[in-house]
């Protein structure tokens, strides 16, 4: 790839730069194979995405250095951010005011990820520091890929909502505990204050910066048409700004997002939704970052020596999230059968784990490469299974609107695509 680089780059010297070119024809590609994976092979489009993507990192595909900085990072931030906005969104506090099982199965379904891997790790003779900071990471799901295989699937049903809930809920406390934990990485702290308090340094300013952005959302949205293609550039920029500024102040940039997106939700007087010009913005970004991931990913030291470690990770985070579910399930208002759904559907990782890891490893250059050594390949391997298993759950749970690409029969009301 390298040698190939450098001979078209003699010839060809376009104004926005060489990487311009290569990351636009990127897209391209993953944008066709994505189309086709769905419409031929009745995958979701994310597992085209990530193929482009894998495919191009094992190339030696430039841009994928890793940890991230620069513009890949801002990229992946911003992508992130827009997903976890929406995801925000769509939470009503109310709903947990009638339903608090709900909040309880959150709580206990992360709790049980993070000690399930950490212990299974630590007993494969991990270093505590690297278990911790692989156990952290382990606690998200995948809102990116959850939506992204919603949409393809035209899916809605308890299943759906569950799974789309906890998923942001899960982001949430994760995002918290690994900006805080990351800045203590090189600090060796035993008092309960100074382990506490940057979790609140981190939490405060996130909370201030989402609440700022939903201030100038709610108002925008009151003096401006929803469906405007101005509110929509309105939206997506200041969310851009947001994303450049709130890491920069020592907040976490997808976290004041999602604050803002759940805030904006309350104090809405009246429904909203993204205008369908944003939808196309955000799809773009929620497509360049599961390439940059695949990418990223792919590129990573390949390692035999982790496999077990791997693999370990990936059956302990499982079993975890579909115990936790099952255990706080009575009185959340699913079955049994419908939670062990919901836990399987939070199986993928993606772009904000890969946010997570990039942090672990920008903050300690001596335990970063043992943390990444683990997580990426566990991100590439989940990007692409946990969107299939995504896809299967919803079909089983027959919540979409599609028919079941096993050839069983479409539910009621079914559009035949």
């Amino acid at each position: 790839m390298d040698e190939f680089m450098a001979i078209w780059g003699q010839w060809l010297k376009p104004s926005a730069g060489l990487p311009t070119v290569q990351w636009s024809l990127l897209l391209a590609f993953a944008a066709a194979a994505g189309h086709l994976v769905q419409r031929y092979i009745a995958l979701p489009k994310v597992v085209g995405y990530s193929a482009v993507g894998a495919v191009a990192g094992l190339a030696g595909f430039p841009g994928g250095a890793w940890p991230l900085q620069g513009i890949g990072l801002f990229l992946l931030e911003l992508g992130v951010s827009v997903v976890l906005f929406e995801a925000g969104g769509r939470i009503a506090l109310r709903w947990f005011r009638h339903n608090p099982m709900v909040l309880l199965q959150s709580v206990l379904e992360a709790a049980l990820t993070y000690a399930a891997v950490y212990l299974v790790l630590r007993w494969l003779g991990v270093k505590p520091s690297v278990a911790d900071a692989v156990a952290l990471v382990a606690i998200v799901a995948s809102p990116a890929v959850l939506g992204q295989v919603t949409q393809d699937t035209r899916a809605a049903g308890p299943v759906t909502e569950r799974a789309t809930t906890l998923t942001t809920l899960g982001a949430l406390y994760a995002l918290t505990l690994v900006a805080a934990r990351a800045g203590l990485m090189n600090r060796e702290e035993t008092d309960l204050l100074a382990l506490l308090s940057p979790v609140a340094v981190v939490l405060g300013l996130s909370v201030a910066v989402g609440a700022g952005l939903a201030l100038v959302l709610r108002v925008a949205l009151r003096v401006m048409n929803p469906t405007s293609e101005n509110t929509s550039i309105l939206l997506i920029t200041t969310i851009a700004a947001v994303t450049a500024l709130a890491s920069h102040l020592g907040g976490s940039a997808p976290l004041a997002a999602l604050l803002a997106g759940l805030l904006l939700k309350q104090v809405s007087q009246r429904p909203w939704a993204w205008p369908r010009q944003l939808g196309t913005a955000a799809s773009v970004l929620v497509m360049l970052s599961f390439v940059l991931v695949s990418v990223v990913a792919a590129q990573a030291e390949w390692n035999p020596g982790v496999v077990g470690f791997v693999l370990a990770l990936i059956g302990a985070r499982a079993l975890a999230k579909v115990l936790g579910l099952l255990l706080a399930n009575p009185g959340s208002g699913t079955s049994a059968k419908q939670a062990m759904l919901v836990g399987v559907a939070m199986t993928p990782l993606s772009s904000l784990a890969l946010l997570l890891t990039s942090q672990f490893a920008a903050a300690s250059p001596s335990l970063g490469p043992r943390i990444s050594s683990i997580v990426l390949p566990a991100i590439l391997l989940m990007e692409v299974l946990g969107a299939i298993l995504a896809t299967f759950v919803i079909h089983r749970a027959r919540e979409s609107s599609l028919p079941d690409p096993r050839g069983g029969a479409a539910p009621p009301g079914a559009v035949r695509a």
